[in-house]
């Protein structure tokens, strides 16, 4: 998903330096309905939003207004590129001869009440049936207001297990993959190639990815049978880090008494430039390692401002085919062409660059990726739910799919009960700064099919 979401590193680190400031909020709403246990039984009603001829949905938006002194690349016209996709289904006879009727809604990522405010508009006052869309909150609360508080279907991104875990199965499919099943991954590849055989493995992590450090990370290192040092969460408040700093200078010489030569680094704060430039220079030819993709932008960054050694050189992390990989895709082609066909005009590939005013390029690119993959991934899992689209069917079509299309992502993916994340396609990589302009993953594995466990 790399490809995809140059935007989201830095609004990870600005949603989460507001989170630690405000806190977070819910509200209720309508108790979720699960499935009694047993044998499925279809349904033959009509869920919320849905007629004889259509489906009423959501799409969230971010608004990038609020957000571009933050990132580097802004989105327009999102509505205009969504409604292009939807029209490709309606006009292909649409789902069980429903027409989706899109209800557009955008709201600003940086805290928690835009987008808890958002779940309530699209549920109470919109009554859809499902939200599909950028709909962003890192503290879970929105998310959960839509699926388990109102009981309505999300396909959404940036999501951890943790979150998902607080809904009723089924309700929210994610078409990437979470940082706990990236660990997963990471553990089933690095065993295949040796990658941590003799090293002594720390993990550093942070009060948002406390959660995922505990659960996932050090589950999965006790899995792979590896000697481990002390883990390390650091308390990041806000935009002053000296405590982190200080924590993570404390930690250091821990680790060095405990002869820890690897670091598993899990957190979008502290796999940031002050944290790993920090630990390549107080522990030289330590391995580092992460469930965090984004790695790649911090590395292409310090190579920018020309600092050498590179302090990402040689991180290791698994991820999925490479833009330029992916532009020659069946995927991206199915995508392009839906897109040809209904504007008149070319798509910008991964590697094109379209600049704009202020220094800012314009991302068409994620745009149309994101449109073409929830919307065609909605209206399969929709179809197989049947004549009568309603939650207890769309969760069994979701828990029963296997395989699926992932457009906008890998040749392989999959659904099943308790595996919401969709995406399979992995290869273990490391960062070399030579490769290309820029900097960029050099694979260490094939491209393979591998859902972790």
């Amino acid at each position: 998903m790399r490809a995809r979401r140059h935007w989201g590193v830095a609004l990870v680190l600005v949603v989460t330096i507001v989170l630690a400031a405000c806190g977070s909020s819910s509200k209720k709403g309508t108790p979720a309905v699960t499935a009694a246990p047993g044998a499925f039984h279809p349904s033959t009603t009509l869920g919320a939003g849905v007629t004889a001829t259509t489906i009423k949905v959501g799409i969230s938006l971010v608004d990038f207004s609020c957000i571009k002194q933050f990132v580097t690349a802004l989105r327009e016209n999102q509505d205009k590129i969504y409604g292009d996709f939807i029209k490709d289904v309606n006009d292909n006879g649409g789902i069980a001869g429903r027409k989706i009727v899109p209800v557009y809604h955008s709201f600003c990522p940086i805290g928690s009440a835009a987008a808890v405010s958002l779940c309530t508009k699209f549920t109470e006052d919109d009554k859809v049936f499902a939200v599909l869309g950028n709909f962003v909150d890192f503290s879970g609360d929105a998310q959960t207001c839509l699926a388990k508080q109102h009981n309505t279907p999300l396909m959404t991104f940036q999501l951890t297990q943790a979150i998902m875990n607080q809904s009723p199965p089924g309700l929210i499919v994610q078409p990437g993959v979470n940082p706990e099943r990236v660990d997963s991954v990471l553990v089933t590849l690095m065993k295949k190639q040796h990658t941590l055989d003799g090293k002594t493995v720390a993990v550093l992590g942070e009060t948002t990815s406390q959660a995922v450090v505990k659960n996932s990370v050090e589950p999965q290192l006790k899995k792979l049978g590896v000697k481990t040092g002390t883990s390390a969460i650091l308390s990041i408040s806000g935009s002053d880090t000296t405590q982190a700093q200080n924590q993570l200078d404390s930690f250091i010489e821990r680790w060095k008494t405990e002869k820890v030569n690897a670091i598993f680094i899990s957190g979008t704060q502290v796999a940031s430039q002050q944290f790993v430039e920090k630990l390549s220079a107080d522990m030289p030819g330590v391995t580092l390692v992460s469930d965090i993709t984004d790695v790649l932008t911090y590395g292409q960054e310090e190579k920018k401002a020309g600092r050498k050694p590179n302090p990402y050189e040689g991180i290791i992390s698994a991820d999925g085919p490479t833009a330029a990989e992916y532009d020659q895709s069946a995927n991206w082609k199915y995508c392009a062409d839906i897109y040809l066909k209904e504007t008149g005009k070319v798509a910008p590939n991964g590697e094109a660059v379209i600049p704009i005013a202020n220094g800012k390029t314009l991302d068409t690119y994620g745009s149309i990726n994101d449109a073409c993959q929830l919307v065609t991934m909605f209206s399969d899992i929709a179809k197989k739910a049947g004549k009568y689209l309603d939650v207890p069917n769309w969760v069994h079509a979701v828990d029963t799919y296997g395989p699926i299309r992932n457009m906008g992502g890998g040749q392989y993916a999959s659904l099943k009960t308790g595996k919401y994340d969709v995406n399979d396609t992995f290869r273990l990589e490391e960062f070399d700064s030579s490769l290309g302009a820029k900097g960029n993953w050099k694979p260490l594995t094939p491209l393979g099919n591998i859902s972790g466990s």
